[in-house]
């Protein structure tokens, strides 16, 4: 796949892929998604506490892209991590809300883990050029 080694030759690059990303989500959960609670089926509550995290992972990836410059491996496998355990805390919650949880809700969660994994694969391909 050609984007699993678009980092290639700038590792640092992939900071702000995810950062992006991560800018996306936040924006989802934290401003759409809010105003369409009933549509989705989750609380405002527990889309603003998700949203955090992608919030605090878009800052981790500016720091990262624009400061850092040794030991790249390390702090790409440091935001993959975060990313995997987001997935993990997503679908907590998916199961917590499962009884009010829309089908769109189900599909845009879904989704999100789903988008999230392939930039996980990313990080790791990422990773592993860097060895």
């Amino acid at each position: 796949m050609k984007t699993k080694t678009i980092f290639a030759g700038k590792p640092k690059r992939i900071f702000l892929f995810d950062g992006v990303g991560a800018l996306l989500s936040a924006f989802l959960l934290g401003v759409v998604l809010v105003n369409y609670e009933t549509f989705f089926g989750i609380p405002k509550e527990t889309l603003y506490f998700l949203a955090i995290f992608p919030i605090l992972f878009a800052l981790y990836d500016l720091y990262c892209y624009f400061f850092i410059n040794k030991k790249l491996k390390l702090f790409i496998t440091i935001i993959a991590m975060a990313n995997l355990l987001y997935c993990l805390l997503s679908i907590g919650f998916l199961f917590k809300h499962h009884t009010t949880l829309t089908g769109y809700g189900w599909f845009y969660f879904i989704l999100e883990i789903i988008v999230v994994l392939l930039v996980v694969d990313v990080e790791r391909h990422t990773i592993r050029r860097l060895i």
